[in-house]
């Protein structure tokens, strides 16, 4: 069991390239109160960085129930939230300040 034990340290080492290659980019702006693109497809099943540009001049909230994150991004700032692999589907999501125009949705496919 000992002669095992350096290979075992060594599989979180081997498994992170791995998962860091499965890592989907994807990114939106907001300005003027909406996103752009207000549809951000991403493939079933990966990972994604979601990285989100705020051009406006206030502060906007990244909100989604349906992805379970959330993010405050400061005027002229930008941030990233990960994402858990989706099923396939739909996910709404919103700025929390200004929902009435700012609305988008993640679509897994």
């Amino acid at each position: 069991m000992r002669h095992l034990l350096p290979v075992l340290a060594l599989l979180p080492a081997l498994a992170a390239p791995a998962m860091a290659e499965d890592l989907v980019q994807a990114e939106t702006t907001i300005k003027d109160h909406r996103f752009t693109p207000e549809e951000i497809h991403v493939p079933a099943g990966k990972p994604v960085l979601l990285t989100i540009h705020n051009q406006d001049g206030t502060a906007e909230e990244f909100d989604s129930s349906a992805l379970k994150t959330e993010k405050v991004i400061a005027a002229g700032a930008q941030a990233s939230v990960r994402l858990r692999p989706l099923a396939p589907g739909r996910f709404r999501f919103m700025g929390e300040y200004h929902s009435e125009t700012a609305q988008g949705a993640v679509v897994a496919e």
